[in-house]
């Protein structure tokens, strides 16, 4: 069972990670409590008639338009309708859980001046499962995707509940929450901040952070099949190299090609690999240590304030600050960096893949098949890899350097950290088939892979640790004889990639 995730002083990506992945969300009384302040604020503000922006203004390029108070709750519901205007497919819904997480996080700090009831209503649509229509495409920075997320909460748009897409006025009432009626300032709080890329990042870290581990996993079974010196992943060697991910990578190596006779048996037989595999440490530590500065960014982020305006002071002296925290070129920058890690990390593993593959430099059957020339095996397979690894370069363009002009020149400075945040979910998706293509066919290696003379089958070349992540794999699919359609296995291994972890190294006497 998934345990709750509290939320007090703020939400770690950790955290958001959890509740997109069904963990349900419990707010203690302190934010609660800063959030009925924020209210008060708010309501001082209309009260005493401050002019403040998306309060008793427009908002973008009408941000000097008078809004008068008995207008200022429509103001709020214009702002939702006319800013849900996304295209493209529907968000997953671990997705959308995400940015709700990370919205009611931003709320919980006190300083966006929503009611009480909008937030007990964000928590429901978590609690109960009920996942608003999202789609994908049209931030150029926020909004959108948090416009059609507040859709349902008024009432329109549409969400799923328990696997049937509904109205939105429908969820709701399955769920036992009355539409909101929104008050001042509530409808710009709902599309505003950086909840939607924070969300999104946080969701997008687990999934490179279990990327990380199955790319050691599988590297290993691929060196152990290639026979690899294992010289140059020495720990003292590796030290010298100041890097805590090489030394991780090189460390989770050792320990899961110890004892393998297929290893011990190559020692001496090249003089150095070819750089696909002796880099391993280098390009797989290198994504580890851009994913630790990554989710140090996020998290951040997650601690940080990004409405604008913010409201603070007291209700007795409330005060509205204009500002630009809901720009995040930081987090922008930072999920850029992590996507072209994760392209990198999946064109080395199409590099590893071809030398299992290639007769011109392997000396295992050509293609990994057992009857060349009637069977091409995984020649195919390594074309697949080859372009969406190729995909994987073109979508390495930075994001945050697209820049773009909205709102009449009020709004002339983008860092697009939500286009970067979900072009490192398509990156991620191409990576994990990747590393799926060369897992299947690193086990089919090991299969092909002569047995030992003494031991007389070809289970004893293994290590304990790569023969584990293999029989991981044998549970799944028997070895290919191009005797059914190829396709379904390699999406049998994206999904094990996709949604479990690596089999674990087992202990040694």
């Amino acid at each position: 069972m998934l345990r709750n995730v509290v939320l007090d002083n703020t939400l770690t990506w950790h955290d958001v990670s959890a509740i997109a992945h069904g963990a349900p969300l419990e707010i203690a009384r302190a934010p609660n409590d800063r959030v009925v302040k924020g209210r008060q604020i708010v309501e001082a503000l209309v009260s005493r008639g401050i002019h403040a922006y998306g309060i008793t203004s427009g908002v973008g390029a009408l941000a000097d338009t008078v809004v008068g108070r008995n207008a200022q709750a429509q103001l709020s519901r214009n702002i939702i309708l006319s800013h849900a205007c996304g295209t493209g497919p529907l968000l997953p819904a671990p997705a959308v859980r995400a940015i709700i997480a990370a919205q009611i996080n931003n709320f919980a700090h006190g300083y966006s001046g929503v009611r009480p009831a909008t937030v007990a209503a964000l928590q429901a649509l978590l609690n109960h499962n009920c996942i608003p229509a999202v789609p994908s495409k049209g931030s150029a920075g926020y909004l959108i995707h948090m416009a059609h997320i507040a859709l349902v909460l008024i009432g329109e748009g549409r969400a799923t509940l328990n696997g049937e897409m509904l109205s939105g006025a429908n969820a709701l009432a399955k769920i036992g929450v009355a539409p909101l009626v929104l008050q001042a300032k509530e409808g710009l709080s709902l599309v505003n901040g950086t909840s939607c890329s924070a969300g999104l990042g946080s969701f997008a870290l687990a999934r490179a952070y279990r990327l990380a581990d199955w790319a050691d996993a599988v590297a290993a079974i691929t060196l152990e099949s290639s026979g690899a010196q294992m010289a140059a992943f020495d720990e003292n060697i590796l030290a010298l190299r100041k890097s805590i991910g090489i030394q991780q990578v090189g460390k989770t190596l050792r320990a899961r090609l110890a004892h393998s006779r297929r290893i011990d048996l190559s020692i001496g037989k090249h003089t150095q690999d070819a750089l696909s595999l002796r880099a391993t440490p280098h390009a797989h530590g290198a994504v580890r240590d851009v994913f630790a500065n990554t989710a140090q960014i996020v998290d951040q982020e997650l601690a940080s304030v990004t409405d604008n305006p913010i409201v603070h002071g007291t209700p007795e002296d409330p005060k509205v600050a204009s500002e630009a925290h809901a720009v995040a070129p930081a987090l922008a920058l930072a999920l850029d960096g992590l996507a072209i890690a994760v392209c990198q990390l999946s064109m080395l593993s199409e590099r590893r893949l071809d030398r299992l593959v290639n007769p011109l430099v392997s000396d295992l059957p050509a293609f990994l098949t057992n009857d060349p020339g009637v069977g091409s095996g995984l020649m195919i397979a390594q074309y697949t890899a080859a372009a969406l690894a190729a995909e994987n370069r073109r979508l390495g363009a930075p994001a945050s350097l697209d820049g773009g002009i909205t709102s009449a020149l009020q709004e002339d400075y983008l860092a697009h950290p939500t286009a970067a945040a979900n072009k490192l979910l398509v990156v991620l998706d191409n990576a994990e088939q990747v590393l799926a293509i060369e897992l299947m066919a690193a086990v089919q290696a090991a299969d092909l892979v002569s047995a030992d003379a003494d031991a007389g089958d070809s289970a004893a070349m293994r290590a304990p640790g790569t023969n584990a992540i293999y029989h991981q794999v044998r549970n799944l699919l028997p070895l290919y004889r191009d005797d059914h359609a190829l396709g379904d296995d390699l999406e049998t291994l994206r999904h094990l990639i996709a949604t479990s972890e690596p089999a674990p190294i087992p202990a040694m006497a």
